[in-house]
């Protein structure tokens, strides 16, 4: 199975998403990296955000932003089982 990929702007880090990118980073459940720009600027500057797998995740907070991963991760997971299962039963 592949690791989920969170993938950090440099240029956020101003809202404080250093603290996560480090936290991931130490964790080797996830595939993480940091880019000087990921091409979301509006959001960038706004507020706190990631990308997962892809999906752009974003937050009012750097310690909502990680709930909000968290929880993106879970949902993702469920949603590929149930899709698993789905395809077992054809």
């Amino acid at each position: 199975m592949l690791k989920p990929t969170i993938e950090f702007c440099t240029s956020n880090m101003h809202h404080g998403t250093e603290v996560l990118l480090d936290k991931y980073e130490l964790d080797d459940t996830y595939e993480t990296t940091e880019y000087g720009c990921l091409g979301n600027c509006g959001e960038c500057y706004m507020r706190p955000f990631a990308l997962v797998n892809g999906t752009i995740v974003a937050a009012e907070s750097v310690e909502e932003l990680d709930e909000k991963i968290q929880k993106f991760l879970v949902e993702e997971a469920e949603n590929q089982a149930a899709l698993d299962r789905l395809l077992d039963d054809l």
